[in-house]
């Protein structure tokens, strides 16, 4: 047995209904061993005091149970977007409000560049934008002697310069689904979902494993992490070769390495026997640090790119219905095999059509191969409306909101995609609770920043980025956003017994905040500072 250490704080939020506030808290070999006051260690024998917290408040570790490694390596790119972001640094970076201004800052990336080399941007979003939507006419103003694609925030579209093009060999004679042309019948350089973005993606040099299982890219994760509160993060979407998952398990293994990390292998294409397989090996490999053994299917795209899949009457701009990156009939063979063999699923739906499909197919497979338990999630569950959720809740099918959404797209949702009526519905958390689903909130990172108490402020209040409230009767209380983002994302991931709230058994991982989320007004959660991590009983302030 190791030695007791004994924080104390301002106060702690335990999320734990038999003690919900403490004021100390007592560690050995990296677990919980008691919570309380200053004597709730005294009968397991002497403990050190460290006041190093004393005047923090505490919360369990901060749970994302949806985001993406390459939050932190896709800083090695040019950013284009509207909004501002904070590098894994902590610097900021200005968004960009025109056309023009985003063609400066390529052209200033690209003098850093080697002759020759791609230029490759990232975060844009012409949905914000009045001008007219970006194409190949732009980018080749920013370079002609190079490749250049700019990945749209969504990473479901992007936008290439006619380099580009030339060397994916997309002409006015491609027939690839997702290849925009103009009214010329040639390419735009808009290239929508992964089968037509692939071919110019591999050209480029944009590899999304590569961008997800490098070294370096894990630590600057966990220093994302890092400052954001979070202790458990996932990367939900990973392509883990025997290599990637040798270097996750020394990386994580690391004593400083801040943060527990969940990979989801993506399924897109993949033989339902052959990927069973895989996972079943690669969960043997799991570790304290490092949880193996779920998968990701992809079903539709991205609404603010229309290309995700909705029910009538569908866009009211009268765009075509979206894309399905995993045809329906993939879907429910995909869905069998992980059922059949005890292997946990994160499905992608943003479109209502998307979720019913989904759920369509986890219910065929529940029926053939019954299990209790399986916690499968739909993730995003943008247009989900409470007779999905309540039909999810028979299913026992947990739901990943999108709250982030509300804030960043919900003008334009309301405005350009889908109307009023439908978004003062979307991301319906209130809806989900009250049909006594299983419910976590997320970011989806990069796509926008990580950051839990913003996304619990995005389902509290439902503030769009003009300041209007976005359906109001889908509000939920902070104490209720606090725990989506602790043990709400924790049952999601299958780890709620050893994370999410501060009580004796679990895993010492800690949120240090320089303010009570409980305490301050509802429309100052987003602002309540992080102050750093426990992770283990280690303390890493900023």
């Amino acid at each position: 047995m190791g030695s007791i250490t004994l924080f104390n704080a301002k106060k702690i939020i335990t999320m734990d209904p038999s003690m919900p506030v403490a004021t100390h808290v007592a560690v050995r070999d990296g677990r919980i061993l008691a919570v309380g006051g200053a004597d709730c260690a005294d009968q397991w024998g002497k403990a050190e005091v460290d006041n190093r917290l004393a005047d923090a408040v505490l919360m369990p570790g901060l749970v994302e149970g949806h985001a993406h490694m390459m939050a932190g390596s896709m800083w090695d790119f040019a950013y284009a977007g509207y909004h501002d972001r904070i590098d894994p640094q902590g610097e900021r970076h200005p968004g960009m409000t025109t056309i023009d201004a985003v063609i400066e800052r390529l052209r200033a990336h690209a003098q850093t560049l080697d002759d020759g080399a791609p230029l490759i941007a990232w975060g844009f979003d012409p949905i914000f934008l009045s001008t007219e939507r970006l194409n190949k006419a732009h980018l080749d103003a920013v370079a002609s002697d190079r490749p250049v694609a700019v990945l749209f925030s969504n990473f479901h579209l992007m936008c290439v310069n006619s380099v580009a093009l030339e060397q994916a060999s997309y002409t006015a004679a491609s027939n690839v689904e997702g290849v925009v042309k103009g009214a010329d019948g040639a390419p735009t350089g808009e290239l929508q979902e992964m089968a037509a973005m692939f071919p110019v993606m591999r050209r480029v040099g944009i590899d999304f494993r590569g961008l997800s299982q490098g070294r370096d890219t894990m630590r600057t994760y966990a220093q994302v992490c890092r400052l954001a509160g979070v202790t458990t993060v996932t990367d939900l979407y990973s392509s883990m070769e025997d290599e990637d998952i040798d270097a996750m398990v020394q990386v994580t293994d690391a004593a400083d390495f801040g943060v527990r990390l969940v990979p989801a292998l993506g399924a897109t294409g993949a033989n339902p026997e052959a990927l069973a397989a895989r996972v079943q090996a690669m969960r043997k490999r799991s570790t304290d640090k490092l949880r193996l053994g779920a998968i990701k299917i992809m079903t539709d795209g991205s609404i603010q790119g229309w290309t995700a899949r909705v029910k009538w009457p569908g866009y009211v701009g009268g765009q075509p219905n979206g894309i399905w990156n995993a045809p329906p009939e993939e879907i429910f063979a995909v869905c069998e095999g992980m059922q059949k063999h005890g292997i946990q699923m994160h499905i992608h739906v943003n479109g209502d059509e998307a979720a019913e499909v989904a759920l369509d197919a986890l219910e065929a497979a529940a029926r053939k191969h019954p299990w209790p338990g399986a916690r499968h999630v739909l993730q995003h569950c943008q247009m989900m409306d409470a007779d999905m959720y309540r039909r999810a809740a028979e299913l026992g099918v947990c739901t990943n909101i999108f709250a982030n959404h509300l804030y960043y797209f919900g003008d334009q949702h309301a405005e350009l995609t889908l109307g009023l009526g439908r978004a003062r519905r979307m991301n319906a958390v209130r809806s989900a609770l009250d049909a006594g689903v299983n419910v976590a909130i997320h970011s989806d990172a990069p796509v926008t920043p990580l950051g839990p108490l913003f996304t619990a402020w995005c389902a509290v209040m439902r503030q769009t980025m003009t300041g209007r409230t976005l359906g109001e009767g889908q509000r939920i209380t902070v104490e209720e956003a606090l725990r989506l983002i602790t043990l709400g994302a924790a049952y999601t991931l299958k780890m709620d017994a050893e994370i999410g709230s501060i009580e004796p058994g679990k895993y010492a991982d800690f949120a240090v905040l320089g303010q009570d989320p409980t305490a301050v007004d509802p429309a100052a959660l987003k602002d309540v500072p992080v102050l750093g991590t426990v992770l283990g009983g280690q303390v890493a302030l900023l």
